[in-house]
């Protein structure tokens, strides 16, 4: 197995004390920060799809977004001189009325790690807070809307109205249990992702668009 396929497993299965040690000697054998990013990537997407199945639970979940955070760690010295931190500003939270945070978390660290600023807003927050935050920071070039309960739905779609009405021109991308790609396109927003993983790759492509 690779250095770079033990990075992927050691992150699926939530080694936080070998993790930074390994993609450390991972870069020291010539791998590529982006590919040792990609793995990572990957693996999370997987532990995305066994707590999405209940095959994990949430502590197993938090485990490995930890020992992945904790690799991306090491990487970033490495990410930060290419064009993979130049994707500009994501302003990130709940919206109003939800206090789930787990999703959104995950959500954060994989854009981060894919090379976004990001502004986390926490859990809660008003349509007018995210239309502020993404006027008071520079170079937002995303709104990224999480919700996971339905009663919060039409908070949603003030949140993407209030947005689009600013004339910012900043792409908004919505995701949570209940969102669905026909209700992200119905509330006008630009981009939906089922998890963590896809989150990253449609934000980067808004983006890049």
């Amino acid at each position: 197995m690779s250095k770079v396929q033990q990075v992927r497993s050691m992150v699926e299965n939530g080694k936080t004390k070998l993790i930074a040690g390994l993609v450390q000697e991972a870069l020291d054998e010539g791998n590529d920060a982006e590919d040792i990013l990609q793995s990572m990537i990957d693996a999370m997407s997987v532990v995305g799809d066994k707590f999405s199945a209940d095959e994990i639970f949430v502590p197993e979940m938090l485990i490995s977004a930890k020992a992945m955070s904790l690799g991306v760690d090491v990487l970033k010295p490495h990410l930060a001189g290419d064009s993979a931190s130049a994707l500009g500003t994501c302003v990130i939270g709940t919206v109003e009325g939800d206090l789930h945070d787990i999703g959104k978390n995950l959500v954060a660290m994989m854009l981060e790690g894919n090379g976004f600023d990001i502004v986390d807003m926490g859990v809660d927050v008003s349509p007018e807070k995210f239309l502020n935050a993404a006027k008071e920071n520079n170079n937002v070039k995303i709104v990224a809307l999480s919700g996971l309960l339905t009663t919060t739905l039409p908070k949603m779609e003030e949140t993407v109205k209030i947005i689009k009405d600013s004339g910012l021109g900043v792409k908004v991308i919505v995701g949570g249990a209940p969102i669905t790609a026909e209700y992200a396109a119905e509330i006008g927003a630009n981009g939906f992702a089922k998890d963590a993983g896809s989150a990253a790759v449609k934000a980067k492509e808004l983006v890049n668009a």
